[in-house]
């Protein structure tokens, strides 16, 4: 009794040993997992030129990425979903699917297995409000399988932008004293004339360098982002029904006989007819075969 209750204690021992271990690795996949997750997170994010509150400087900010997932079509829904909750909005979006290789195989006379190999992919063109830019690429981690590639660029448009500004401001300017002048002192059409398309060609400029700022600035504020995905081939199979040949509709050979002796009854009767249509040549005929013998030989 004593042996076996240092056996049952060994055994005991040894379970609990065991169970701790398990428990010890599960942590351990646990924490790598987390760990995977957070560096993902920290490659596919981007902190690049996020200026400060009380910065002067704007920057346009633009991301183009291409990453593996798991199935294309339900990363989009997610990464859709993802760029609206952030007031965001998506501006092209390109889901195909990609035949790579198609075969069939004769199962039976009246079956046949359909083969398609297949990749699917999609290219996506999102805005992002330039606040929430980093936000969405980490909300995005999780959809990534595998990181291809990940350029994203900051270009400093402050001086653009401030130029424009005064561009803007000199061509109001000028444009006011022009109308001051054509009110004054313009007195011949001609020059009134020359003054007044003077005028109407500075509003054209000052208009596009208006439209030009509010260009920069909508840059500036909604970040372009480009998104490539794609996922590993896929097989589909298919069963699919053969259509019947021609040969299946084929009368049988008694019937191809009968066939064949009415038509030959039919070509029969219509050379018969076609020389009874020649009736009167072959009494002429006749005739002069007749005359020939009888007079013209003698």
């Amino acid at each position: 009794m004593k042996h076996l209750s240092k056996i049952g204690l060994a055994l005991f021992a040894i379970g609990l040993a065991f169970a701790c271990k398990q428990a010890n690795a599960d942590l351990n996949a646990e924490a790598a997992a987390d760990s995977t997750a957070v560096e993902s997170a920290k490659t596919i994010s981007s902190n690049a030129a996020v200026e400060d509150k009380d910065s002067n400087r704007k920057f346009v900010r633009t991301a183009d990425l291409k990453f593996k997932v798991k199935n294309v079509a339900k990363s989009t829904y997610a990464i859709e979903n993802i760029v609206a909750k952030n007031g965001g909005f998506v501006t092209f979006t390109d889901l195909k699917s990609n035949i790579n290789e198609k075969s069939e195989t004769k199962i039976s006379q009246d079956s046949t297995l359909e083969t398609t190999k297949f990749t699917v992919d999609n290219t996506i063109t999102i805005r992002i409000p330039n606040t929430q830019l980093d936000t969405v690429l980490k909300s995005m981690v999780k959809e990534v399988a595998f990181l291809d590639s990940r350029l994203i660029k900051a270009d400093d448009v402050s001086l653009q932008l401030l130029s424009n500004k005064m561009a803007q401001k000199r061509l109001a300017s000028h444009q006011k004293r022009l109308e001051n002048g054509i009110d004054t002192k313009g007195k011949k059409l001609n020059d009134i004339t020359k003054a007044e398309d003077k005028v109407l060609d500075n509003e054209t400029e000052s208009d596009e360098t208006v439209l030009r700022n509010l260009s920069l600035e909508d840059q500036v504020n909604f970040s372009t982002v480009t998104l490539y995905l794609y996922q590993r081939e896929s097989i589909l199979q298919e069963m699919v029904a053969n259509e019947k040949s021609i040969n299946a509709y084929r009368p049988h050979i008694g019937l191809q006989i009968w066939d064949g002796l009415k038509t030959g009854w039919f070509m029969f009767e219509a050379i018969i007819a076609f020389i009874v249509q020649l009736w009167a040549l072959i009494l002429i005929v006749i005739l002069g075969i007749f005359s020939y013998r009888k007079f013209i030989k003698k």
